[in-house]
């Protein structure tokens, strides 16, 4: 399938499925090695394809769009990665962790970001530095459109359905296997953290 076709579905083709936001999904079971090794190979296949991460780039400049659009409130408390103690969990398709994972190899991070990897113990996000998120220019969808700002749930919630539906879209345009997994079991399947340490 042509790029173009990807770029159109992004742009809004398709039928919008009903989906709960991110945060709100019953916690998915843990991926057996299986699971776990395709998983990994359809990322690292997605990862090496220039017109999937084109597409991915193209959906989070659209989501950027809505944010700006919409105005919520980000107070950089950090609470958006303390995923047990506010009570939440952050989802991600294939493309979403292939193009987070391409950005991760290629890209230049500070001696902090591997620091507080490595001392991560499982609780909230490993790239939470200081506090705030380390990788905030490749942050995944959930991550971009998650705010704490009390006004805008109703908005958060419907932006989510939506471009969720293009995200998995995006999938059968691009030749992708679907995955939709919590945010530390993807790490731990692509060997970014420990798989002892991934949490559901």
């Amino acid at each position: 399938m042509s790029l173009k076709k990807a770029r159109d579905i992004v742009g809004g083709a398709g039928r919008i499925a009903r989906q709960l936001a991110p945060f709100q999904y019953t916690i998915s079971p843990m991926l057996d090695s299986t699971q776990m090794q395709t998983l990994r190979d359809a990322v690292y296949r997605a990862a090496g394809t220039a017109q999937v991460r084109e597409a991915v780039a193209d959906f989070y400049r659209q989501v950027r769009a809505d944010v700006d659009i919409r105005r919520p409130v980000c107070n950089a408390s950090g609470r958006c990665c303390r995923f047990e103690e506010f009570d939440h969990r952050l989802f991600v398709t294939t493309i979403e962790l292939a193009a987070f994972v391409y950005e991760l190899e290629m890209r230049s991070w500070p001696a902090e970001n591997e620091s507080a990897r490595a001392k991560w113990t499982g609780g909230g996000c490993p790239f939470q530095v200081a506090g705030l998120c380390g990788v905030h220019p490749i942050r995944p969808f959930g991550c971009r459109i998650f705010f704490c700002d009390p006004g805008s749930g109703p908005w958060q919630q419907e932006q989510y359905e939506r471009r969720h539906s293009q995200l998995k879209a995006m999938h059968q345009a691009l030749g992708v296997p679907y995955f939709y997994v919590e945010w530390r079991q993807g790490l731990a399947a692509m060997g970014i953290t420990p798989p002892s340490l991934s949490r559901t």
